[in-house]
């Protein structure tokens, strides 16, 4: 009994401190990193186009805010790959132990918080790289310094033992500045190792349902981070672990000491890194839940039927809940400039991710497909490449068909298809592209050309968004009636006699169809 209160006060005299967590700012492709390594080829996983155009950098960032670089790693690869049905039942099942009881949330939020001190990618090291090779002579580096202190004590005997000395000395240099960067890079991994060690020591202490495994880990964790760790001693003496640097090489041959231990322990580390990255990425996940005033339980629809009620942006202030109920056949989407389309298909969009990657939606109710999503949100010309809006409209247009000639189910998401051509040419080109994706999967497109709608009614059903008269924003069948480009330009100040020039160009080219007649008389 004495024997363990004497070794918990050494223990507490000793203790230092965990830093202040610290969110780092790492790159994208660090935060992908672990997604790009498990990429499985047979796997529909969200492209760039969709990735931007659904706009999920600033829903990641919410999402993932003070979470560290292992929990960012595991949400990004859920939500670029998504999640099969029984992963995906079991996620939820997680999501809903952990916000049944706030306080324990809490407790595993403060365990996994030495996590948020690491600032570099451990993924790539401990999945992906092959080990640096240790060098034969790595263990008889201490001979340097020996022959160093040995030619130095034969100056007494005779000065040209200086030679010798400065021969040892040589080497010493050489070998630490040869090696410098590569045991910088690799303490700063090992810090991020240590770190990962130290969560798992800490939440196998803690009484969860969910940290069974780490129960069994925590003793071997703490071993294993020991044995990384430099000698305590040394860094409490100011200047000295510099001087056995130099001298020693000390921080050379720990390094070399280190690839030993992670070339043993390397399975040990992975299963360590599994299951802090995806313990971190649910309980980030079940505090978005708890924060978020709408969300309810994904259930898996049919294919072709998506089911969204009262569903909102939650990137959105004060988001106007919209309902859509889509039985076999896609949607067309109509309604004036301005008015909410596009965050409509956004809305859309996201959470058909979010249910396929985490289980859950922003509506009151989703039944919903669980299949990769692609979006074509408003293409811009390329300046840099040297592309006009068109050519990239059409570049997109041949990815989304190339997904669909694989006979891969999806879900299109197309926002203002062919902006960048003539009208005749932008709804044949469009008629014909939907058509095709429509055949197979369902599609959501949003388009102010309305002849559209009857050219592909029998795969779109029409939707139309407007203002109710309290001036609420809702969805509702059918098709826009009037349009308010030209009453747009007034209200932005162009003047009445740009509104009335345009006016009659409108007036003409409606009836153009039916009594086609010159067009030069229009404005003089």
């Amino acid at each position: 009994m004495y024997l363990r209160q004497a070794a918990a006060l050494l223990r507490s005299l000793f203790h230092v401190a965990d830093p202040e967590p610290v969110d780092y700012p790492f790159t994208a492709s660090d935060i992908g990193q672990l997604q790009r390594i498990g990429a499985d080829p047979a796997k529909a996983a969200v492209d760039q186009p969709t990735w931007q155009g659904l706009l999920l950098d600033p829903y990641f960032a919410m999402v993932a805010g003070e979470v560290s670089i292992f929990g960012k790693q595991v949400l990004h690869q859920r939500l670029c790959d998504g999640l099969d049905d029984a992963p995906r039942a079991a996620l939820t099942a997680r999501l809903r132990l952990l916000t049944s009881d706030p306080v324990q949330l809490d407790a595993l939020r403060r365990a996994v918080s030495p996590l948020r001190a690491a600032d570099t990618d451990i993924a790539t090291l401990l999945f992906e790289d092959t080990l640096p090779p240790i060098p034969a002579w790595s263990g008889s580096l201490w001979l340097l310094f020996a022959g160093l202190v040995a030619s130095i004590a034969a100056v007494a005997l005779s000065p040209a033992a200086w030679l010798g000395a400065g021969l040892f000395l040589y080497q010493l240099m050489a070998i630490q500045v040869r090696y410098y960067q590569r045991v910088s890079a690799w303490e700063r991994a090992m810090h991020a190792v240590q770190m990962m060690l130290r969560a798992t020591s800490l939440l196998g202490a803690l009484p969860h349902p969910l940290l069974r495994d780490f129960a069994g880990a925590a003793p071997h964790a703490g071993k294993v981070n020991r044995s990384l760790a430099r000698s305590l001693g040394v860094s409490l003496v100011p200047g000295m672990q510099a001087y056995l640097d130099w001298f020693v090489l000390a921080n050379v041959s720990h390094y070399f000491k280190g690839i030993a231990i992670v070339g043993a322990q390397r399975a040990f580390l992975r299963d360590c890194y599994t299951r802090c990255a995806n313990l971190e990425a649910d309980v980030a996940l079940a505090r978005h839940l708890l924060a978020t005033p709408v969300t309810c339980w994904a259930e898996r629809g049919r294919d072709d039927a998506i089911v969204l009620d009262r569903a909102v942006h939650p990137l959105l202030q004060a988001p106007a809940a919209l309902s859509i109920a889509l039985q076999g056949k896609g949607a067309f989407i109509s309604g004036q400039n301005g008015i909410g389309k596009s965050t409509l298909l956004r809305t859309i969009g996201l959470n058909l991710l979010v249910a396929r990657a985490f289980g859950f939606c922003y509506a009151g109710r989703a039944s919903v497909p669980m299949l990769p999503v692609y979006a074509s949100m408003q293409s811009e010309d390329s300046l840099l490449g040297g592309e006009s809006l068109y050519i990239a409209e059409l570049q997109r247009a041949r990815q989304l068909l190339a997904v669909a000639s694989r006979s891969r189910a999806a879900t299109y998401i197309i926002d203002e298809i062919f902006r960048g051509t003539n009208h005749l040419e932008s709804v044949s080109a469009a008629a014909a592209l939907l058509d095709v994706l429509a055949a197979s999967s369902l599609v959501l497109v949003s388009s102010h050309n309305l002849v559209l709608a009857s050219l592909l009614e029998h795969r779109l059903a029409p939707f139309c968004v407007t203002l109710d008269s309290d001036g609420v924003l809702q969805l509702a069948p059918g098709l826009l009636a009037h349009t308010n480009g030209i009453a747009l330009l007034a209200e932005r100040g162009f003047g009445a006699e740009v509104e009335t020039g345009a006016a009659k160009v409108f007036d003409w080219l409606s009836a153009y169809l039916a009594e086609p007649v010159g067009g030069s008389e229009v404005l003089t």
